[in-house]
């Protein structure tokens, strides 16, 4: 729906705010979503402590901050001067830069504002309270059974405030805040869930503290000051019929998102399936993550996947109040963190003691969140492992700001930091584990295989030229491209062929298009070529990866 924009020639706001703000040009909406997004993350943990629905994964804050983050930085690069750049950003960056349930949804209400405001060479009052209203439409729009008592119906009473008579946006935004706390106030009635647990929904409350942002930035007000967590609704509850947190961000769909919506419903609850700008972005709670992914995988090309085991996060975060009953408990020598995605490599780490900072090929997590993973480790030490070359260096600057309190181990792949965290000890000093792990990781070969991103052609370090044609599959030992052409099983065979020194184990990750029958059938293939060999198969490898492999 297209929703009709007025252009007046009454003088736009430039700068710090004056009282009352008759009309917005695109940059002065765009510092506003600045504001915001800085403005929701101080109360960001807040936000977290008060989740309880739909399951306790305890992030909703986390995840709307970071969908606001991959916002702003659009916006960062988006020509200011023009309303359908700024647009665009709000819309784009929103639905990139999704994470979980709360993100999705807030990536189709920020979708729905901005294709209302698209059109406008200016926003007054009347025009920002329709798109506030088209954000609410598009929230609803987007989940298959809305549920009242959550971000939506807090949305619902932001739209309502903000259509009753305003002659300024910032009037409009009071408004706005003023129903929507109304709302807010009355989610515990709507969901025994907050009922039980004493508090007001989570989202909602994020969403509100977007629009205290956009508010704010109008006033010139500055950021308030953290406020201090002192327990977590989460403490009050179980974990939820469906284990694991799914998501997904797809290219080149060759199926309508109606479709793809269809398809997944069955596989659990909380279901989001939304798209634009031809990627489709999926969300769902699940007991069968790798079969979904591999349904989901053969209608497109299947950019970035993550699943989180909500009863391993409920765990962390219920450990979170305990931290100061813990202070007095002995200090371990050593922690562990470890750079990581695919749901079946997560889990793995996660079991070998490592705290997990999400990110690896093509996304790369910044020096700031391996700083915050290391900080939130109780230990003496922590030791780092980057497990991709392009994380090393973001690895080393965190742990010189770290003044200490780090060391790194300089794990190049998935599968050497597999090898270094299989020799982790907590009892051990970091700097003893640095040797020690660094050998261990020596000691491991890593296959991947993936796709060429181009066309070329390659020399390997054994003298052999590959001709590449984009598209192709590839092999790499080591990081080393080593290998072109032929299926993913015929590239881990020829590799394995090549790498094989008289090894005990081959352990294969699929990727997130490999179902459980790929991989079992790989596994025999291997058996046959490599009798004497232990084969151990699991799903959950890599992004953008079609089998890792490991030898050991």
């Amino acid at each position: 729906m297209r929703w009709g924009c007025n252009v007046s020639d009454a003088p736009m706001s430039a700068g710090l705010a004056p009282e009352h703000v008759k009309t917005l040009k695109p940059a002065d909406l765009a510092r506003m979503f600045r504001t915001a997004t800085d403005w929701l993350g101080v109360y960001r943990e807040q936000v977290n402590a008060l989740n309880v629905y739909p399951v306790p994964d305890g992030d909703t804050g986390t995840n709307m901050h970071l969908t606001m983050q991959s916002v702003r930085r659009e916006l960062e690069t988006a020509d200011q001067h023009s309303m359908p750049a700024v647009a665009r950003a709000i819309s784009y960056g929103a639905l990139l830069g999704a994470r979980g349930n709360s993100g999705v949804i807030l990536s189709q209400l920020l979708k729905g504002f901005a294709e209302a405001i698209r059109d406008c060479g200016e926003v007054d009052a009347a025009q920002l309270g329709k798109a506030l209203r088209a954000a609410q439409k598009s929230g609803y729009g987007a989940v298959m059974k809305p549920v009242e008592g959550t971000i939506l119906t807090v949305a619902r009473g932001v739209a309502d405030g903000a259509a009753k008579k305003a002659d300024s946006a910032d009037m409009v935004l009071e408004n706005a805040l003023f129903e929507g706390q109304k709302l807010l106030d009355q989610t515990p009635e709507m969901l025994p869930a907050l009922k039980q647990a004493g508090v007001i929904d989570s989202g909602g409350q994020g969403y509100l503290y977007i629009v205290q942002g956009l508010l704010a930035a109008l006033r010139g007000d500055d950021l308030p000051a953290a406020p201090e967590i002192t327990s977590y609704a989460q403490q009050q509850f179980e974990n939820e019929e469906f284990g694991f947190c799914t998501e997904f961000l797809m290219s080149e769909a060759t199926r309508p998102i109606e479709e793809i919506r269809e398809l997944v419903s069955p596989y659990g609850d909380s279901l989001l399936v939304v798209g634009a700008e031809g990627y489709v972005k999926g969300h769902i709670h699940t007991n069968e993550p790798d079969a979904l992914l591999a349904t989901v995988g053969r209608y497109g090309r299947m950019l970035k996947t993550k699943v989180e085991d909500m009863s391993e996060q409920h765990t962390e975060i219920l450990g979170m109040t305990g931290a100061a009953a813990r202070a007095e408990e002995e200090i371990p020598a050593s922690g562990l963190v470890a750079v990581a995605n695919g749901y079946g490599l997560v889990k793995q780490f996660r079991a070998l003691g490592a705290r997990i900072v999400s990110g690896g090929q093509t996304a790369n997590p910044s020096v700031q969140d391996i700083v915050d993973a290391v900080r939130s480790v109780s230990a003496e030490k922590v030791v780092i492992l980057p497990n991709n070359k392009n994380v090393l260096m973001a690895a080393e600057k965190a742990m010189e700001l770290m003044e200490g309190r780090a060391v790194v181990v300089p794990t190049r792949t998935l599968g050497q930091g597999l090898g270094a965290a299989l020799a982790f000890t907590p009892d051990t000093s970091a700097e003893e584990l640095k040797d020690t792990m660094t050998e261990a990781a020596q000691a491991v070969t890593t296959f991947e295989v993936t796709r060429a991103s181009r066309t070329t052609n390659i020399t390997t370090k054994d003298g052999r030229t590959l001709a590449i044609a984009e598209g192709d599959v590839i092999g790499l030992q080591d990081d080393e491209l080593v290998q072109a052409g032929g299926t993913p099983e015929e590239s881990v065979l020829e590799m394995l062929g090549r790498g094989y020194d008289g090894q005990d184990i081959v352990t294969v990750f699929g990727g997130p298009q490999k179902t459980p029958e790929d991989l079992d059938a790989l596994a025999e293939r291997i058996g046959k070529v490599l009798p004497s060999v232990e084969v151990e198969v699991h799903p959950g490898g890599p992004d953008l990866y079609d089998y890792l492999v490991t030898l050991e």
